[in-house]
């Protein structure tokens, strides 16, 4: 009615800018949510494990898909744009380098492809984990985005192993010369949730570190940081807060 305005502090928070502000919040309703990430991730996955690598379609579209996973989980982190450009350009980098390896016949060439890729995926899940560690709160938001940084890891140590099996000399598994990317995708998220069917075992000493270093990032991952979010999950925590100090009018 009269006195001060009510609404003095929710533009600061709600409205960052002044100009466009209505298709401005949708954009960032729409690019600030992990479920769109882990969809893209999810994607990433089927992509990887059914297209045969040996085609174009198959390396550049998996290529292709994993740095689109990346640049929107960086998107939906808010880091600048500076940054985004820059993961646009090694995804355009990785894309070529798949094409070119398919050209000239080249496994180093998609070896390096596949690296670029596990890269921009790493530095998607590091942003992703530094803005859920850093959360004022813990709401249905940072559960997506801890769920996220969990199915990433496993697609970006796939993609280490993917490029270890294009540039090692010898084979990867031990009784598999020939090892698909489904094997590799298959096996590194077998390692990450320490299930260990056996049936795929590393057989030189880089795979047998990433493999180590995947199993000790997942279980430090599910035990402290996952079940710490979960914990202090408290999804009407703040509808009960809001009714008992009158924020919302009633009638």
């Amino acid at each position: 009615m009269s006195g001060e305005p009510p609404d003095r502090s929710r533009p600061r928070r709600f409205r960052p800018r002044p100009i466009g502000e209505t298709r401005l919040e949708f954009i960032e309703r729409v690019l600030d949510a992990y479920g769109l990430v882990l969809v893209l991730i999810l994607v990433t996955f089927v992509v990887s494990m059914t297209l045969p690598p040996e085609g174009w379609g198959g390396r550049v579209a998996a290529i292709a898909v994993a740095g689109l996973t990346a640049v929107i989980a960086l998107t939906s982190s808010n880091v600048r744009l500076g940054r985004v450009r820059l993961a646009v350009g090694a995804t355009l980098v990785a894309v070529v380098a798949a094409a070119l390896g398919k050209a000239v016949s080249s496994d180093g060439l998609l070896g390096v492809a596949f690296i670029i890729a596990a890269l921009l995926l790493t530095a998607a899940a590091v942003t992703i984990m530094r803005r859920v560690v850093l959360a004022s709160e813990v709401d249905f938001q940072t559960i997506l985005g801890a769920i996220s940084v969990f199915t990433l890891l496993g697609l970006l140590f796939g993609y280490l192993f993917l490029a270890l099996g294009r540039l090692a000399s010898g084979d990867v598994f031990t009784g598999v010369p020939h090892a698909a990317a489904r094997d590799y995708l298959f096996f590194s998220y077998t390692t990450l949730t320490t299930t260990g069917y056996g049936n795929l075992v590393p057989a030189g000493d880089i795979g047998q570190i990433l493999a180590v270093f995947e199993m000790l990032t997942g279980q430090f991952f599910l035990v402290t940081l996952v079940a710490g979010l979960v914990s202090l999950w408290r999804p009407g925590a703040r509808a009960h807060e809001k009714a008992a100090t009158g924020d919302e009018p009633r009638g």
